[in-house]
């Protein structure tokens, strides 16, 4: 894939890319957590990288948020389905989702919709998740017990790049790797001339380690796996609870990490245990057998009295003979004793194997000494066996378990894929049952049906029990509203009647709609709209530099697209109420010729349809009347009805009570 050909993708950010193992895969599939492990790119940065390849992948231009208002319902729909997201990963990949005029995506997410409404979001599955997180790579880590060798400067240069973890020399012959061999425990010769020397020490020719890295290196799949430990058993659990059908064999996953420490080491091996246990406490266990022995020898010493003839005593001295002499004639059987007891303490404390026990046999002399003190080079040579026999079994079973868990490399990446697609897809369908939604019905300008799905009369959209989760009042609250619209036209009301709110749910339907997302109703029908341009209301009278601003943006609405969608909150305040009305019904005439559908609110609507050069709709959201000084309202705006004033039912109100018809002329003003 020619990265640079996504839209939103430098040349920086396509090197990144390139460096990723299964990049196309993710790209084509919106996975943000593998894009993420590309260096330099952030979550956002992955998303909108995502966002922009399924964009190519359509053909789309991704010019359907036309301003900013729209964008503000697009960010707030992302809202309301990231606040049913577990995880950080679900959150950012709800950003892949957005509104377009491809019908192509929009079929490809309401697949995706299907699938995600048919999950039950069950709370022991979301318990579950909340321990799920992309995997991340460890931090690489120097193993210095063994390094590579080769005689070719190319390969050396490969091997420094596949191998930060090992030193790798430069070496000519077999002298070379003999002088490596005494520095290192293992040496791996990458160069196939070194086949069948034989040199003392761990020397392996493997020519082709470049291709068996974990072989090489398994400390490299075992601190993945370490660092990784509690998403994957996370993601497992999510499996199970889910009832999902995971790529891997969970028990043998277990059981693999059960054999892992957090820091990468091996665990639960006896032998192994032994091994490192006894190194650790070599040094110690020796000094408390010598002190065995010495005790032993002294309280024999007590108990024992010594008689030496002055001819004995003389001859000693006269042999210059030492304390040795005089235990070795008088306290042999006690020096034995203590001996023994010294080398048994050092076998049972160290668990000591038979082979290991005869170094303990000569760790103490045989010949009569007090103090009692081990060898030096006998305990040296057993520890350098201890040693080597420590590293020969982890090293084993490192490789032994690193093989276990190589195969489990990719499964346990598609493990965590699908626990965290998961959280996305239970995101999706807590919000459809939260906000009651369904999936819309599309249908083309002609009304042709492009969906499978039953198509309203022509074009536009058609809401029925509709009502805004966007709205500050619990969501049960929430009054159903009828909405259906083709065309341009004029919605009318009274003052906190509703207008601003339903405009707010049409946009909200609509761009949920062409996410291929369900919407908050019984029942919509709408067309594919190529853009949405919601302009909200203007807060006081324009200076004269904004207000030609304005109308060139208005200007841009007359060109282009014929099938957009343009909602707008009372216009006419951009100016004095009877220049207004004549601008927006020109710019409701030059809509009405391209065949757009515009939602116009305003309280000039009677003005506008006056100075209008067609027909222009009227809709009204009509005031039953006041309540307790509160407005009642239907708030499914009537057809073809222009909405009564807040200002004309208080005089119709204060007329019902006063008799003077004073009330009664203003009444008839209206």
């Amino acid at each position: 894939m020619e990265f640079e050909a996504i839209p939103g993708v430098g040349e920086k950010t396509a090197a990144a890319l390139s460096e990723l193992d299964d990049a196309e895969r993710a790209l084509r599939e919106g996975d943000v957590a593998t894009l993420t492990r590309a260096p330099g790119v952030s979550e956002g940065r992955a998303a909108a990288v995502a966002r922009g390849a399924i964009r190519r992948r359509h053909d789309d231009d991704g010019d359907f948020l036309a301003t900013d208002r729209a964008r503000e319902v697009y960010e707030d729909a992302l809202g309301l389905l990231r606040e049913r997201t577990v995880t950080d990963y679900a959150a950012k990949r709800i950003a892949t989702f957005y509104p377009t005029d491809s019908a192509s995506r929009i079929a490809e997410v309401r697949e995706f919709v299907e699938r995600a409404t048919d999950r039950d979001p069950d709370p022991d599955v979301l318990d579950a998740l909340s321990g799920v997180e992309p995997l991340s790579p460890p931090a690489t880590r120097r193993v210095r017990d063994r390094c590579l060798a080769t005689a070719d400067a190319e390969r050396f240069a490969a091997a420094e790049e596949a191998f930060p973890e090992l030193s790798v020399e430069v070496v000519e012959d077999a002298r070379g790797l003999a002088e490596l061999a005494r520095s290192y425990s293992t040496v791996v010769a990458l160069d196939e001339q070194f086949a069948g020397i034989d040199v003392e020490g761990d020397v392996r020719v493997r020519p082709d380690a470049m291709e068996s890295p974990d072989e090489i290196v398994p400390e490299r799949v075992l601190a993945f796996f370490a660092e990784n430990r509690s998403r994957v058993l996370a993601a497992a659990a999510v499996h199970e609870a889910a009832d999902l059908d995971p790529p891997c064999d969970l028990d043998a996953l277990r059981d693999a990490l059960d054999r892992l420490d957090d820091d990468g080491t091996i665990v639960g091996d006896a032998e192994l245990d032994r091994l490192v246990t006894a190194v650790d406490d070599l040094d110690a266990t020796v000094s408390t057998a010598e002190s065995v022995a010495n005790d032993r020898l002294r309280e024999a010493i007590r108990e024992r009295d010594v008689t030496i003839e002055g001819t004995d005593f003389l001859s000693l001295v006269e042999q210059g003979a030492r304390v040795d002499s005089l235990l070795d004639r008088e306290l042999e059987d006690e020096y034995d004793d203590a001996v023994a007891a010294a080398r048994e303490h050092l076998v049972d404390a160290l668990d000591l194997r038979p082979e290991e026990a005869d170094f303990a046999e000569r760790a103490f002399p045989d010949d009569p000494a007090f103090p009692v003190e081990h060898e030096p080079s006998v305990i040296s040579r057993l520890r350098t066996e201890l040693k080597a026999g420590r590293d020969r079994r982890a090293a084993r079973l490192k490789r032994d378990l690193a093989a276990d868990l190589s195969a489990l490399r990719d499964p346990v990446e598609e493990l965590v894929r699908e626990a965290l697609e998961l959280d996305v897809e239970l995101a999706v369908a807590r919000f459809a049952a939260d906000f009651e939604c369904t999936l819309p019905s599309f249908v083309d300008i002609d009304g042709a049906d492009v969906t499978g799905e039953a198509s309203p009369e022509s074009h536009g959209f058609a809401i029925e029990g509709g009502r805004s989760p966007l709205l500050d009042v619990d969501f049960a609250d929430v009054d159903p509203v009828d909405y259906r619209v083709s065309g341009a036209t004029l919605l009318s009301g009274v003052n906190s009647g509703g207008k601003t709110s339903t405009l707010d749910l049409v946009a909200l339907v609509v761009v949920l709609a062409q996410m291929g997302l369900p919407v908050p109703a019984e029942r919509v029908e709408l067309e594919r709209f190529s853009e949405l341009h919601y302009y909200a209301k203007t807060q006081g009278t324009l200076d004269a530099g904004a207000f030609e601003s304005t109308l060139r943006d208005f200007r841009a609405l007359a060109d282009g697209e014929t099938n957009r969608l343009v909602l707008v909150d009372e216009l006419e305040s951009i100016t004095e109420p009877g220049a207004s009305a004549k601008i927006v019904a020109g710019i409701l005439e030059a809509l009405d010729e391209q065949a757009a559908t515009a939602v116009f609110v305003s309280h000039l609507a009677g003005e506008i349809r006056e100075a209008a050069g067609f027909d222009v709709a009227v809709d009204g959201i009509e005031a039953l009347g006041l309540e307790d000084g509160e407005l009642v309202v239907n708030r499914s705006p009537v057809k073809d009805h222009l909405a009564r004033s807040t200002p004309e039912l208080i005089v119709e109100k204060l007329a019902d009570d006063d008799g003077s018809g004073f009330y009664d002329r203003l009444l008839e003003k209206f």
